[in-house]
């Protein structure tokens, strides 16, 4: 996710080249903003870039990040993601404040496409620690994704359910966290789409998280997808609140 400016540069970047020339070619397939993944991979060959800016407070701190994604499908079943935070602030209770890059992860995909209307995927994403300690957890983890994506008439559904093994945990707590995201996605316009989801984690020892995403989507062509939305938590472990905005482009097409 990117600073708040930078969709609306891109727009106007993007938007010089010539409309009838953008809807010919491949649209991009956003993952964004919601936390559960589509089963389905991008078109094969074409390198998509998410990113972003988000901004989440609990309690007294706040973080502030700009994450990405970088997609690229090899083939319509496997594909690869590289992701994480290019740029990280968060201050603490005590005011203290700390800059600096995120954790990155690198996900294998496979997506099983049973007809036009269902398809199923599977992600398995190894987290490298690249984020210093006052950010992220300083070790790796390893998370393995179940996807079910559907069709239901108007409406597109993302179900995902998966598992991670923390490379860190809080004395006390497991060390395998759960996590789940239901989202529900639909056109209102041509261009005008919106994203309800609900999603959460779980870990032994530890309280649950739960959270309520809403957002609106723009997409004034096939190749570009804008976004803008808010997130609650509906527990108390839960951040309070996080806002976002971002967009989705495809870099080019490599074969």
């Amino acid at each position: 996710m990117t600073a708040p400016c930078l969709p609306l540069l891109c727009f106007s970047l993007l938007s010089l080249a010539p409309v009838a020339q953008a809807q010919e070619a491949d649209p991009v397939l956003p993952y964004r903003p919601s936390v559960a993944s589509p089963a389905q991979l991008p078109v094969p060959g074409q390198l998509e870039f998410e990113a972003g800016g988000l901004l989440s407070k609990t309690d007294d701190t706040r973080r502030a990040s700009l994450p990405y994604t970088f997609k690229l499908a090899f083939t319509p079943e496997w594909g690869v993601l590289l992701e994480g935070e290019g740029f990280v602030r968060t201050r603490d209770e005590t005011g203290r404040r700390e800059t600096g890059v995120g954790d990155t992860t690198v996900v294998l995909k496979r997506a099983f496409v049973l007809d036009s209307a269902t398809a199923l995927g599977l992600e398995i994403g190894w987290k490298l620690p690249t984020a210093k300690d006052a950010i992220g957890s300083g070790k790796s983890d390893v998370t393995l994704n179940g996807i079910v994506s559907r069709d239901l008439g108007a409406v597109h559904v993302d179900a995902n359910l998966n598992a991670t093994r923390l490379g860190a945990s809080d004395p006390g707590t497991g060390r395998v966290q759960t996590g789940w995201a239901a989202s529900f996605s639909m056109p209102v316009s041509d261009r005008w789409g919106a994203t309800a989801e609900v999603s959460g984690t779980r870990l032994r020892g530890a309280a649950a998280t739960t959270q309520l995403l809403l957002a609106a989507t723009y997409s004034p062509t096939p190749r570009l997808t804008i976004d803008v939305g808010m997130a609650r938590g509906l527990t108390a472990a839960s951040p309070d609140w996080s806002l976002f905005s971002g967009l989705v482009v495809p870099l080019g097409k490599l074969w």
